[in-house]
């Protein structure tokens, strides 16, 4: 008999240390398509600003993370579904967002500008634009203030990923995009982005990026209070440096 109480006693203590080793896991849902935030490297591995601040953030309130990809379209449904448990994807914050899901504080702003042809003349304000075709990418800011600002007034188009309105910009199917100005800082530095410029100034100054989590769970204050940790120990901005020669916190 003691010895089956020694094998409950036990197997109930494996249960427990399995369970805790579970809760220790948690998995980080990211698009990948938007570099330099999200995206995969050449062995199909993602990488990007938004995983090292996941990271960094795990590594604090120390627990494991995975990565699952998601299409932006469906990614704020994916989370729900529980197929993660967080989403850090450069997600702003905005208020029709926050009927589905709840954000951290900010871990970093943006803001939302042009670009065009750089020997194409393209002022930005309501009247040049008339008749101009402009593309965003799909359920984003960007999207959603050309629509409401811009909508009777331009041809708007549509992208699942933010790359494929930088290819369709190139092959001279668009006159600019209206886009997250880090997101086209990056590409502008590129081959592709080379013979282009922003334009104008920015349309929206106060774009704040937050983490999605579900209505209500607790990770959220945990995750809020390992993104005081790593800003106030420096391990933000050494993030931030490999990126940006400039702050965007």
């Amino acid at each position: 008999m003691q010895t089956y109480k020694k094998f409950l006693l036990a197997a109930a203590a494996s249960l427990v240390l399995s369970a805790n080793a579970m809760a220790e896991t948690l998995k980080m849902g990211i698009e990948a398509a938007y570099p330099p935030f999200n995206n995969k490297d050449a062995s199909g591995q993602v990488v990007g600003f938004d995983k090292e601040i996941g990271d960094a953030l795990c590594a604090k309130m120390k627990v494991e993370c995975t990565v699952v990809t998601s299409d932006w379209d469906g990614i704020i449904p994916a989370l729900n579904a529980k197929k993660f448990d967080f989403l850090i994807s450069s997600m702003s914050i905005t208020d029709e967002r926050k009927q589905a899901v709840d954000f951290t504080d900010p871990y970093y702003s943006n803001k939302l500008q042009f670009i065009a042809p750089k020997n194409v003349e393209f002022k930005t304000d309501k009247d040049s634009l008339k008749g101009k075709v402009i593309g965003a990418q799909r359920s984003t800011l960007a999207g959603t203030w050309l629509e409401d600002n811009l909508g009777s007034d331009i041809e708007i188009k549509l992208y699942d990923t933010q790359e494929n309105a930088f290819l369709d910009l190139t092959s001279g199917r668009l006159d600019g995009i209206l886009a997250d100005k880090y997101v086209n800082y990056e590409w502008l530095k590129s081959d592709a982005g080379k013979a282009y410029e922003f334009k104008g100034d920015p349309v929206e100054e106060s774009d704040k990026i937050g983490i999605a989590v579900r209505k209500g769970d607790p990770i959220r204050e945990k995750l809020n209070a390992a993104l005081k940790e790593i800003v106030a120990d420096g391990t933000y901005k050494k993030i931030n440096d490999k990126y940006f020669p400039f702050s965007i916190y």
